[in-house]
């Protein structure tokens, strides 16, 4: 008795379920006007009904127990037959109906559908039917199905393994084309697919716990049986990869003219690459065309461009989200030629950098091979290796802006080999060119065009801020591994005073040096200053350890401009501590990126270097430093520019970047230079220089208030390139003591 009071109240909602279906289907028994569009039934209305009953029933009852409404559902097939009526689109509009059932029925029932066949199966279908044809009516309602199954796939991944089917072997084998045929409208469901392919697994139709039974209704059969439908013509979409149609049917839609509708198509795909699944990782990259249309789209989104852009206009264009790609050329105030089209690759590049970064891992390295090769390589590479110096500008600005914006490490990585090549052997300068993209940008960091040179050199400052370890050992480290630029000499017993007092065995003291002989005590900083400046001692870092030496170190680089050439202190705002300030900041920043790489805390050992071997700086610093000792005869722009990119080098917390460009002291082998012995050319070649100008320290003062602003632009004044490169250089000095004492503080606390 208990037991009929627990059945009695879902027996009506069980009769109003099955009362609406055969409404449903009686529709196409007793119609003669099939021609009549489906809003125009009470088809609609019946559909409602049956999802509203499906939902109260499950709102009813104990969680994840299957009531005799959704069992009806499940064992008649409703799916299936709703299928069908909806790929012959009868009556018109039909197909939108079925649509929107599926949808609703996903996303309002909570108990899990998809494991069953009778739903998986039937959803499968379905999805083949979306994006087959852009611009439909439907579409709308076909990105809201397709975009409710990745979500459910999101919530259980491993549900998808339901969604990868074979290859169709047999039409393979015949050569017939890839056109999915058009059943009948029956009631029992054949054995194999709508496609001619064998139905899934068995041990997916297993998982699903339910067996394939025929229809029990005797009515509903017959009527089934004696309905024929007529279906549009479809559109002979050949599918060569028909392993993953979720996926094949997103792509369609995301070449829809409604750019709501391809926006809803890239999520959907992002949603698809970031299952942990291996199997749909592997299909994905392997069967669909996911790779192509990424790359493809790069590709004729790079190449609407113009010809010319102005590097400032890709630089300062607003930041970039793929999906809120909505520009209005009209409502622009800063427009400029291409900017609609700029606005866009970035856009798609934002889109591709994203994917990859959420994909499973497999399918992100595939992902960003694909963008490596085809369009890195295919498309990118021509125009920066060309030698017209607009499209150099321009291809060069464009490369600038994609490696500031990259955040994916996996596509980042490929970036980074695409510009500097794998190599990780130290340079010889007969080799310099093993890659000729890497060469050919190096190269134009010293171009006879300074626009080439800055956007170039811009590039390579912003490169070497990115998290990866193989840029500064690819530009730099591979060189110093072994740290041939020093000269070994061992310790004597009398150079032991000398060393404890602070002071390198065997290095030349700079304040005797003949080209230091007028430094003023005024410009060094006393032992009072630097004491309360300095980090206290601790038992691992006594005193006497290293405190004068970074002391010298950091006066060394605030004397290296004679008194005369200096101009800083005649004006407010610009000494060294704000530099301190600059340094402490952006090491902290370069620390935290370094952190994971592992380097060392001290040099490698002399004893264990190969010091015989003949050493090259490489290539980019060669560049660099070569501009470098030209910094009295460049503009200023150009001068800012190198002066910046060294300054980031030197920051980095590598032991023999430390040595190589911020130590004065190192003893330098023969033929060899560093950061501190260009400076000490380019000064000497200033004090001899300095004796032929008339009034130089006033020019020098003035020149100074007008690059700040403290003074308007008048006549022009002699020698004014000299003039900014000393200013430049004095502040270039300061900028290197700020970073030697702020990186010997750093190491210095425990």
């Amino acid at each position: 008795m208990q037991m009929i009071k627990q059945l009695a109240p879902s027996l009506p909602l069980q009769e109003d379920f099955v009362y609406h279906w055969k409404a449903i289907t009686h529709y196409y028994i007793e119609t003669s006007d099939d021609k009549a569009p489906v809003t125009d039934t009470n088809i609609p209305s019946h559909l409602d009904q049956m999802l509203d009953i499906l939902v109260q029933e499950e709102n009813e009852r104990e969680s994840g127990e299957t009531g005799p409404c959704m069992e009806y559902l499940l064992h008649h097939k409703i799916l299936e037959t709703l299928y069908t009526l909806g790929k012959a689109d009868c009556p018109p509009g039909m197909k939108q109906q079925v649509l929107v059932f599926y949808t609703k029925l996903l996303g309002r029932i909570r108990q899990p559908l998809l494991p069953h066949i009778n739903v998986h199966r039937p959803v499968q279908k379905l999805i083949r039917l979306c994006g087959e044809v852009l611009a439909t009516p439907t579409e709308n309602e076909e990105i809201q199905f397709l975009c409710i199954v990745c979500a459910k796939l999101k919530q259980d991944p491993y549900l998808v393994n339901f969604f990868l089917e074979n290859k169709l072997k047999s039409l393979a084998s015949k050569g017939a084309p890839n056109v999915i045929s058009e059943d009948t409208l029956k009631g029992q469901d054949s054995l194999s697919t709508d496609t001619g392919q064998s139905c899934q697994p068995e041990e997916l139709s297993g998982a699903a716990g339910m067996e394939q039974t025929e229809l029990a209704d005797d009515d509903l059969s017959s009527s089934l049986d004696n309905l024929t439908v007529t279906s549009l013509p479809e559109a002979a979409v050949v599918r060569p990869n028909q392993d993953y149609n979720l996926v094949n049917s997103l792509l369609n839609l995301t070449r829809s003219p409604d750019g709501r509708i391809a926006v809803k198509a890239c999520e959907g795909l992002m949603l698809l690459v970031s299952l942990p699944e291996p199997a749909a990782a592997k299909c994905l990259t392997q069967s669909t065309c996911l790779c192509e249309l990424l790359t493809d789209r790069l590709a004729s989104l790079y190449k609407a461009l113009p010809q010319s852009v102005d590097p400032l206009d890709i630089e300062t264009v607003e930041a970039v989200n793929w999906g809120l790609d909505s520009y209005s050329h009209k409502e622009d105030a800063s427009a400029f030629p291409g900017k609609r089209a700029l606005i866009s690759f970035l856009s798609w590049f934002d889109y591709c950098d994203q994917l990859i970064k959420e994909a499973q891992k497999t399918a992100a390295v595939a992902l960003a091979k694909a963008v490596h090769e085809r369009f890195f390589i295919g498309v990118m590479e021509p125009q920066l290796m060309q030698t017209s110096e607009l499209g150099i500008l321009t291809s060069t600005a464009l490369l600038h802006r994609v490696v500031r914006q990259v955040t994916s490490d996996v596509l980042l990585q490929e970036m980074v080999f695409f510009i500097l090549g794998e190599q990780r052997e130290p340079e010889t300068l007969a080799e310099i060119s093993r890659h000729p993209l890497r060469h050919r940008l190096i190269e134009h960091c010293d171009h006879i065009s300074d626009e080439i040179s800055i956007m170039t050199l811009r590039m390579f400052e912003h490169l070497l801020q990115k998290p990866n370890e193989h840029i500064l050992y690819n530009l730099v480290l591979r060189n110093l591994e072994e740290r041939n630029y020093t000269e070994y000499k061992p310790v004597c017993p009398e150079d032991k005073d000398v060393v404890e007092n602070g002071l390198i065995a065997g290095a030349v003291d700079l304040e005797e040096d003949p080209l230091f002989t007028d430094i003023s005590p005024d410009n060094t900083l006393s032992n009072q200053e630097w004491l309360g400046s300095s980090p206290p001692a601790t038992p691992d870092h006594p005193k006497n350890d290293g405190k004068t030496e970074v002391h010298k170190i950091v006066n060394t680089f605030l004397c290296l401009v004679p008194d005369e050439a200096k101009s800083s202190y005649h004006v407010e705002g610009t000494g060294y501590d704000t530099y301190l300030r600059d340094a402490h900041r952006q090491f902290r920043d370069y620390c935290a990126i370094c952190l994971r790489w592992e380097w060392p805390g001290s040099p490698k050992a002399l004893e264990k270097c190969n010091l015989e071997a003949a050493f090259f700086e490489g290539h980019f610093l060669k560049v660099l430093f070569d501009r470098m000792g030209r910094i009295l005869d460049q503009p200023y722009d150009v001068n800012l520019q190198v002066t910046s990119v060294l300054s980031r080098l030197s920051l980095f917390p590598h032991p023999h970047v430390h040595e190589y460009l911020l130590d004065p002291y190192v003893n330098l082998a023969s033929g060899c230079r560093s950061l501190f012995s260009v400076i000490v050319r380019v000064v000497g070649d200033l004090m001899v220089r300095i004796q032929r100008i008339q009034d130089f320290t006033p020019k020098l003062l003035l020149v100074r208030k007008r690059l700040l602003g403290l003074e308007p632009e008048g006549p022009i004044i002699d020698h004014i390139t000299l003039l900014e490169g000393v200013i430049v250089l004095e502040e270039f000095c300061k900028e290197l003591a700020a970073i030697a004492f702020v990186k010997y503080h750093a190491s210095s606390t425990p």
